[in-house]
């Protein structure tokens, strides 16, 4: 069980300019005042395992519960002038076990979120490769059709229109829309194989 080394006896401070005249009258007023290293010490060897109990039902592995208790003293032992009545340490001890043990789950359920997220996908660089290769060739296969084949496709297929759009757009008949593209559709496809 670890143990807090009692801390040197304190030597008269000596007030900076930033700390204020409050707090240099406090210093000369009452370096006793506030939980004593002492009380300290003998509340974690009286308390330890109760904290640590304490810890654990809020937290699921030893080691967390462990760190947990153990940070709590330490920062209750840096703020001990803070606590001005000595019966209240237990209790300041209590609440920065329960604080502590939030901002570890926090921590954690944070570092699952972030974990948890899939990679996104992404395509290998042979398929990359290979779409630009179809991509090629299909605008080598676009370029070989008629003017009104093209623009058919274009507009029907990468523009995503109906027919009736695309007849309006083009100015033709509906019927002609359907005839350029599917003449369109059999020549790419024929160019398409012949370039494979």
């Amino acid at each position: 069980m670890p143990v807090i080394a009692p801390m040197p006896a304190a030597r008269p401070r000596i007030p900076s300019q930033r700390d204020g005249a409050e707090d240099a009258g406090a210093t000369e007023a009452g370096e006793a005042a506030g939980t004593t290293v002492d009380h300290l010490t003998e509340t974690y060897r009286a308390h330890y395992r109760s904290l640590l109990g304490l810890a654990a039902l809020l937290l699921d592995d030893t080691a967390s519960c462990e760190d947990v208790v153990q940070e709590a003293f330490i920062r209750v032992h840096s703020a001990r002038r803070r606590v001005r009545d000595p019966e209240k340490t237990l209790a300041y001890l209590r609440q920065t076990v329960v604080n502590l043990s939030r901002s570890t789950l926090r921590r954690r359920i944070l570092g699952l979120k972030l974990l948890s997220k899939p990679m996104p996908d992404m395509a290998s660089a042979e398929e990359g490769a290979y779409d630009q290769l179809e991509r090629r060739d299909l605008i080598k296969a676009m370029k070989g059709l008629q003017r009104r084949q093209r623009e058919v496709l274009v507009l029907r297929y990468f523009a995503d229109m109906t027919e009736a759009q695309v007849a309006e757009s083009l100015g033709i008949s509906l019927g002609s829309v359907k005839a350029y593209g599917s003449r369109g559709i059999a020549a790419l496809r024929v160019a398409m194989e012949a370039l494979a």
